[in-house]
């Protein structure tokens, strides 16, 4: 845990003491005080307090000080007047007291007079300084003033001087000069004046304070003296405190010697416990090896039976995955074979399309207008011949469902034993009639039936509830055919309410069940239909994500056009969710993109957006869906688009003028909209009957409540109250005369599927009409143009003559062919009756139980005179609703207003039984009004719906059980709202040591809504509760809640139950360290829990989340009573590897995206280079070149795009994942997690008979810790080495060093300034290169060197500090002795002859069987820069005897052209782990020599030796050469050629003659104990084989008869030899017959060679007889 400290710092106003101590004052100007001060300050405290002002501005603050010199200078007059007050006959002891108490306050005194005098003396030095500043200041203005006084006047002598002179140029500037100078002059006089008024008052100031000094003179010496005096008495009693230290240590020492004394005694007493108890624990570990031993065996058995299972699973897996591969390759080829039947009969296809227009060209046709309108024609008849399969299949599901709700229906009748309910709307129809009549339309009739066609009936519908009649259903199923979406169900298309008049003004009920008790409806699940619906708290309704907005929704596109929309997710759930795009619909592959990043895990609430990119290329509407999956479930987001169209409605289809008297003439307005973006003509059609394509029309908004009434209130239209009406479905015979606009009906010859028709039982009856429509009139606009997203308004007019009920019903017609003529029907009735209600449905909305609620009654009086009006309420109602007044009088022709007053009472459903609906809670209340002198009285109704104000809670008791005093118990309760309002509901007066979630315990319940609340009680003491939680709700009702709960402390206790983490960087780490106390038992409280034994050791474990960021050392332990332990908390924030594999998928998606989108771009470029080149026909005309192979085949399918690698897969990629890390890091903007983690704590040891079981745990005795561990992005990161923090230098070479390097990038915003841990001094690993402070943004590389000397593994931590975080690298490396060999084991390597100018190679061959590469170099001994000294290549080795002993350099001879004779390819490289290197040694020479010789040494890079070679060659001029003979020559050659100029020139014969070769060859023969033992010399002719020369060659001694006279003999004499073979030649001496003793015998013969040339070579032999004494 890292703690900054800082310093305190506590400064001390004026006036107030700086000490506390009260019983020493003398201690305050003491270093060696004895008691240490809690306030700490820095120098720069004494400096402001006694810093002089500077300014001016100061004055004032430092001369307020003086008021302190006075008061204090008053104090001793006043001091001594209450003195002489006190009587002198007082107690002594409080005269002590108050002596003590004025020798403290005349210190302090002491001490602030001092301060004082001092800041007082400190002002009259400052003054001092500026008075004389001021003075130096005046002195040096005055003599700027006079040398200004001076220039001024040499330049008014100058001007009169240039005057005179008539210089005009000279004039005017110094003119100007002396205006300038008197302008300086004059600023010069005014600041001199300025500082001589500030001399004066800094002087009068110095004054002042001079006087102040001189009254303060008296008290100065008291000060001086009181300050001796404090002296004094400091002294004293520093030798009093002296003396009283010594007694004190005095009485320690004896106390010390009698504490020795028994810890010696204590020690001899623990001694002997320790033995016995390491006896004991010697007892103790036999027999627990005993048992550790029996449970290693049960392990091992355990162990193998695992890895049985597991071989057994693996084989398992195995056969499962080689019969998934076969059961893919035969799908591949199923699939193989599909593709190319498909490819066939779209060739077979085109040739008979191609055919077709051919053949229809031929005639004259228009073969693409043809075609076109039979694809039309077929797309038709299947879409109908798929109508009706769906039609027959759902008109069985639809008449099973029906009998189903029946069946439902009256078994709950006969539970609940209630006989049904008439309806009090005729609108309704039975379920009996509902199922028949559904049944009659939906019988398949013929499509020539002419009065379906000719007498369409106008369907009405109610809008209530979002629920729609049986014949909408059936609509709908129409509307399958051409908006290809699904519906709901019919049980919610039959779900229509009794009671209409609830929902008028927009008011929906939450649950049907509740608000409509006897609507017939199929429920879903048969548990629910009893009763009202019980949602468990918490439980996910709905999609788990939604989104803004609800349905992606492109109107009104155009072609060619590209439309972008931003989609927001929003987690809905109860958890944390993530969320994972699979695609959209195949209807929207080829228009629509998706563009999602997946967040990651977003908790509730938590966001992500997404991007739809619309592109169409077809003008027509589309709908699909986006599919999404999250770990709830699969969700989708509908998807609409919309071409041009026009969208026509009107705010009203049917208009209800009420009634009227006679004689009046009424307006209404009907608003024709369009809402879409096409402009289209209308006009108004006034025909008696409908079109038969007519298609029916849905209401938009809301109905009034009382549409089965006769008279209807004309109000209630122009209050807004009227339906809109939106376009319907389009009949299938428009379909085909929209597609086929120029051709008949009879071309395309499709039927036209019937409409389902509404039953009229709601239809107004037009029987008793006593008028015509000539009431009822247009207004004038009757035609005209409506413009996209316009509005006009329609007049219609309602002038009653007659009365009695009128009609008039026409249609709004338009030019556009898709949309459908609107029918409008017009109602009105005339009546005469003087008196009515105004509004005859009151709607009092929904209303609680004793609760007021009022409404206004208005009457109208159409009468000349006034009337008496009575207002009566129902016998029933009496006690619940009142009219005030109850009798009134009506002027003529005005309006009265009543008023209702309503207040529901409990005994509601008993007083009005007929009324009122107990189930759903409809209130339905008949009034009249009756008027004096009228028969009929004027009636209207009140409606409502009564709801209950109550809060049930779940249980009446919550019992928390037994609950530490270190966590919290949480408990859930379920608050239900029954009514049918939301209320708002809080808990008051909650005890502090319980919590309620959510919101504090504060919210809103909406109606039918169960929250459940989170009751998490945290025990202070242990002791037991018993409480009570009062719920108040917004009606100011309580509602009490009983808890109860048992509060215990357990035997543990942690230093700190809370770690707060500081910002702990990604990568970093942070530790925090705290105690596991075990307090003795006379700590701990009674009511605790008891343990087992009396401070009995207790074991702890901290359980730890797996693959969590928190590590706790030591995780478990054992601890005794009064004993604590150590542990440290340690958070290292990492990034998830789930994340980190979705990162990754991500990147392989883009990057196969971004290849895929290079590789379609490129074919379509191909593709319109490849049309773009016309090819002339037979015909001469010019056609485009198609490809022959199609888009299908040449690119991937949209089904391979969506194929990625899942997260398991992407395992075997390090690379990708580590890309994958780099980029979460540098993406990541925080993370906050809080975990707790437990430490369960047992209830002591383990049994003694057995150590090995499980020891007793206890709940109670449970320790939670709390941790807030935030995680923010690392500012120090590593870019390269795949972002890894590992640097494995691998094996590496004993004596190699090898070096690595890392790069690291500062993505903070701040300066970094770079620093690292220091590594082994003795370790192989070196930091090369320094760290440096790095910007952000920059990159800084690290190099590491690794430099092994011993054979091991090697590993080591290398820590790179910033200010902000520690970034870990972990270094390591193998150390392996190299281990190579070479095929030669070492010598000499002879090359043996070669031909001049020509060359012959060797191979050595390296092995090396070390597990690591191992670097050699291949050293010459004639390339080294210092060849050896001393040996053979030292100048008198080269000059001494070498007939017995050759001497052989290493380096021999080398070329005249400058070249090595010898060279080595490679001369350096590295041979791989377990192979082998081949190193060529070539022998190039380019001029005869025998003596060629190098030492070649083969090397390693820690500089062993593999080998040394010396080699060695021969090179001829010739290709028959001679090996054998004495030396004659020294090894060495000088590097000039020979020469070749002669002195004189050769003669005849000399050219003529052939060069030879002098050969020496020396035969010892030996003479031992009388027997004479023949010399014998051994001679070799070789011939060289070359590419030029492929025959042998020849060879024969000349004159060799001549030796044996002398006793020598050659075999053979002559012969032939082989390329590239060598013969061998024996000459051999024996003496003969009167040879004398130490005589030389010598001849000499030519040996003549025959090969490309003749060679002849001189032979000398030398033969001498040498004895043993020789």
């Amino acid at each position: 845990m890292k703690i900054s400290c800082q310093e305190v710092v506590i400064l001390n106003p004026p006036g107030e003491m700086d000490v506390e101590d009260r019983e020493s004052p003398c201690e305050i100007a003491s270093d060696s005080c004895g008691l240490p001060s809690v306030h700490l300050s820095t120098g720069e405290d004494s400096d402001e307090d006694f810093s002089c002002p500077e300014t001016s501005n100061e004055d004032g603050a430092a001369l307020s000080h003086l008021d302190w010199l006075e008061e204090l200078y008053e104090f001793p007059s006043a001091r001594r007047e209450d003195h002489d007050d006190v009587d002198g006959d007082g107690d002594l002891a409080v005269a002590a007291v108050d002596g003590e108490k004025r020798r403290y306050a005349e210190t302090a005194r002491m001490f602030k007079l001092r301060r004082n005098l001092d800041q007082l003396d400190c002002f009259h030095r400052q003054k001092e300084r500026d008075v004389l500043k001021a003075r130096e200041e005046l002195k040096l203005c005055c003599h700027n003033i006079e040398s200004l006084v001076e220039h001024r006047d040499n330049l008014e002598r100058e001007i009169e001087r240039q005057r005179a002179a008539d210089d005009s140029v000279a004039v005017f500037r110094l003119r100007s000069q002396h205006k300038h100078l008197c302008q300086e002059l004059q600023t010069e006089e005014e600041l001199e004046g300025h500082i001589n008024t500030g001399l004066k008052q800094q002087e009068l100031v110095l004054r002042e304070v001079e006087v102040e000094l001189g009254r303060f003179s008296s008290l100065r010496q008291e000060v001086q003296e009181e300050q001796r005096l404090f002296q004094a008495h400091k002294n004293q009693k520093t030798s009093t405190r002296l003396q009283q230290e010594r007694k004190a240590s005095q009485n320690l020492q004896l106390k010390m010697q009698h504490l020795k004394q028994k810890q010696a005694v204590l020690l001899k007493t623990e001694e002997a416990g320790c033995q016995t108890k390491i006896e004991e624990g010697r007892a103790n570990h036999k027999i627990a090896c005993n048992y550790l031993k029996e449970t290693i065996r049960r392990m091992q058995r355990q162990e193998a039976e695992k890895q049985q299972q597991r071989r057994e699973f693996l084989e398992k897996r195995i056969q499962a995955v080689n019969s998934l591969k076969s059961n893919i390759a035969a799908t591949q080829e199923s699939l193989r074979l599909q593709q190319s039947r498909a490819r066939v009969n779209a060739q077979k296809e085109e040739v008979r399309r191609r055919q077709l227009r051919e053949s229809l060209e031929a005639q004259g046709i228009n073969s693409i207008k043809h075609m076109y309108q039979q694809k039309q024609v077929e797309e038709i008849k299947r879409k109908q011949a798929e109508f009706e399969e769906r039609q027959k299949s759902k008109r069985v599901e639809i008449v099973a469902k029906i009998l189903q709700e029946e069946r439902q229906v009256k078994s709950r009748r006969r539970h609940r034993g209630l006989p049904p309910k008439p309806s009090t709307c005729d609108r309704v129809p039975l379920p009996g009639r509902a199922g028949e009549t559904l049944l009659r339309y939906l019988a398949p009739r013929p499509p020539s039936d002419p009065e379906e066609r000719a007498t369409p009936q106008l369907i009405r519908f109610s809008d209530v509830s979002s629920s729609s009649s049986a014949s909408s259903d059936v609509g709908d199923l129409e509307e399958t055919v051409y908006r290809e979406e699904d519906h709901r169900g019919l049980a919610d298309s039959l779900a229509e309410p009794e009671f209409s008049g609830l929902w008028d003004q927009n008011h929906e009920l939450p649950d049907k069940k509740m608000a409509v008790a006897q609507t017939e409806v199929k429920q879903k699940d048969p548990a629910l239909a009893g009763g009202a619906l019980n949602i468990p708290a918490k439980k996910m309704r709905g999609p788990p994500f939604i989104s803004k907005p609800e349905v992606i929704f492109f109107k009104d596109f155009e072609v060619g056009i590209i439309y972008k929309q931003k989609i927001v997710l929003t987690n809905v759930s109860y958890v944390t969710n993530y969320c994972k795009l699979l695609g959209v619909s195949a209807r929207l592959k080829d228009f629509l993109s998706i563009n999602f990043e997946p967040p990651g895990s977003l908790s509730t609430g938590m966001s992500c957006d997404m991007q739809a990119v619309f592109q169409p290329t077809i003008n027509e509407d589309l709908k699909g869906e986006v599919h999404f999956v999250s770990a709830l479930g699969p969700f989708s987001v509908p998807v609409r688009c919309t071409i041009k169209k026009c969208e026509l409605e009107v705010d009203g289809q049917f208009i209800d003028f009420g009634s009227h008297v006679v004689g009046q003439t009424i307006s209404r307005i009907i608003t024709l909209t369009n809402k879409g973006a096409l402009a289209t003509l209308f006009s108004l059609d006034t025909s008696s009957c409908l079109i038969p394509e007519t298609s029916r029309v849905q209401t938009a908004s809301n109905v009034s409540a009382n549409t089965c009434q006769e008279n209807r209130n004309p109000d209630t239209t122009s209050e807004g109250r009227s339906r809109s009406v939106s376009m319907g479905t389009v009949a299938l015979s428009e379909a085909l005369q929209k597609e086929h606009p120029g051709s008949e009906a009879s071309t395309t010859g499709p039927e036209i599927v019937p409409e389902a028709r509404a039953s009229s039982d709601g239809h107004v009856q037009m029987s008793d009409s006593h008028a015509d429509s000539g009431d009822l009139s247009l207004g004038y606009v009757r035609e005209g143009e409506i413009g996209p997203l316009q509005s006009l308004q329609l007049e219609v007019l309602f002038s009653p003559t007659i009365p009695g009920r009128v009609q008039l019903d026409f249609h709004i017609v338009f030019s556009d062919f898709t949309s459908k003529p609107i029918p409008i029907q017009v109602r009105g009735v005339a009546v005469s009756v003087p008196v009515w209600v105004v509004q005859p449905s009151i709607d009092l909305k929904i209303c609680m139980f004793d609760r007021l609620y009022q409404d206004s009654i208005v009457v109208q009086s159409r009468a000349s005179s006034a009337l008496r009006l009575t207002f009566e309420v129902c016998p029933e109602m009496r006690k619940h609703m009142e009219l005030l007044p109850k009798t009134a009088f009506i002027q003529a022709r005005s309006s009265f207003n009543a008023q209702l007053k309503f207040l529901p009472r409990s005994s509601l459903s008993k007083d009005a039984k007929n009324l009122f609906d107990s189930d759903t809670g409809v209130l339905e209340v008949p009034m009249a009004v009756q008027v004096a002198g009228q028969v009929t009285a004027a009636r209207f109704t009140v409606h409502a719906v009564v709801t209950s104000s109550e809060l049930q809670f779940d249980r009446t008791l919550v019992d928390f059980g037994f609950c530490s005093v270190h966590q919290s118990v949480t408990s859930s309760v379920r608050l239900t709202n029954p009514s049918l309002l939301p209320q708002d509901f809080g808990f008051l007066a909650v005890p502090e040591f319980i919590e309620l979630q959510p919101n504090d315990g504060f919210g809103t319940l909406l109606p039918q809504e169960t929250l459940e609340i989170d009751l998490v009680f945290s025990a202070k003491k242990a002791k037991e509760y018993n409480f009570q939680l009062r719920c108040k709700s917004g009606m100011n009702r309580d509602f009490l809640l009983s808890c109860r709960a048992a509060g215990v402390r357990p035997p543990l206790q942690l230093s700190h139950s809370l770690v707060k983490f500081g910002a702990t960087a990604l990568g970093d780490q942070s530790t925090a360290v705290l105690h596991l106390i075990y307090p003795p038992a006379n700590r701990q409280s009674s009511k605790s829990v008891p343990p087992v034994g009396k401070d009995a050791p207790r074991l702890f474990s901290f359980s730890v989340p797996e693959g969590s960021d928190i590590s706790i050392a030591p995780s478990a332990g054992r601890l005794l009573a009064g004993e604590r332990c150590l542990l440290q908390v340690t958070f290292r924030p990492r990034l998830p590897d789930k994340d980190i594999q979705e990162e990754a998928l991500r990147l392989l998606r883009r990057a196969e995206l971004h290849r895929v989108e290079e590789l379609g771009r490129s074919r379509r470029a191909e593709q319109e280079a490849f049309k773009e080149v016309p090819v002339v026909t037979g015909k001469g005309k010019k056609a485009s070149v198609i490809p022959k192979t199609s888009q299908a085949s040449d690119g991937p399918q949209p089904d391979q795009l969506t194929e990625s690698p899942t997260p398991a897969e992407l395992r075997p990629w390090p690379e990708r994942q580590e890309e994958a890390r780099a980029s979460l890091l540098h993406s990541f903007t925080g993370r906050y997690r809080e975990s707790t983690v437990p430490c369960f704590v047992s209830d002591g040891d383990p049994p003694q008979d057995d150590p090995q079981a499980q020891p007793a745990w206890s709940a109670f005795n449970t320790l939670y810790l709390q941790l807030q561990c935030p995680a923010v992005q690392p500012p120090l990161v590593v870019i390269s080495n795949s972002a890894r923090s590992v640097i494995d230098f691998h094996q590496v070479a004993v004596g190699e060093r090898v070096l690595k390097r890392f790069t690291v990038q500062n993505i903070s915003p701040e300066t970094l300034d770079l620093r690292s841990s220091v590594l082994d001094v003795h370790g192989p690993f070196s930091l090369v290169k320094a760290l440096r402070c790095i910007r952000p943004g920059e990159k800084h590389t690290v190099v590491l060197a690794f430099s092994p000397s011993l054979e091991k593994k090697y590993c080591e931590l290398l820590e790179v500090c910033s200010q902000k975080m520690t970034l870990e690298m972990t270094l390591s490396g193998v150390a392996v002795v190299p281990a190579v060999t070479s095929s030669h084991p070492g010598g000499v390597l002879d090359f043996g002859h070669v031909l001049q100018k020509e060359s012959t190679t060797r191979v050595l061959k390296l092995q090396n069987s070390s597990v690591v590469a191992v670097g050699f170099r291949a050293l010459l001994a004639s390339l080294s820069p210092s060849r050896p000294a001393g040996g053979a290549d030292s100048l008198t080795s080269l000059l001494r005897t070498y007939t017995d002993s050759p001497v052989h350099p290493t380096v021999g001879p080398q070329n005249f052209s400058g070249l090595s004779v010898f060279s080595v390819v490679p001369p350096e490289g590295s041979v791989a782990p377990g192979q082998s290197l081949d190193i060529t040694v070539t022998f190039r020479p380019d001029h005869p020599s025998v003596h060629y010789s190098d030492r070649l040494t083969v090397e390693l890079t820690n500089k062993s030796k593999v080998c040394v070679v010396d080699v060695k060659g021969a090179a001829s001029s010739h290709n028959m050469y001679l090996l054998g003979g004495d030396v004659l020559t020294v090894p060495i050659e000088s590097l000039l050629p020979p020469l070749t100029t002669r002195r004189h020139p050769l003669t005849e014969l000399e050219l003529k003659e052939k060069p030879t070769t002098p050969v020496l060859v020396t035969l010892r023969a030996t003479y031992t104990a009388g027997v004479l033992t023949p010399a014998v010399r051994e001679l070799q002719v070789g011939c060289i084989a070359t590419q030029s020369v492929t025959k042998g060659g020849e060879f024969h001694w000349d004159n060799a008869g001549s030796l044996q006279q002398l006793g020598f003999s050659v075999e053979p004499s002559k012969g032939s030899v082989e390329t590239g073979h060598k013969r061998t030649v024996t000459v051999t001496w024996v003496p003969h017959r009167g040879y004398k003793p130490h005589e030389v015998v010598q001849t000499c013969l030519p040996l003549t060679l025959t090969g490309d040339d003749t060679h002849v070579y001189r032979v000398t032999l030398m033969a001498l007889v040498s004895t043993t004494a020789d």
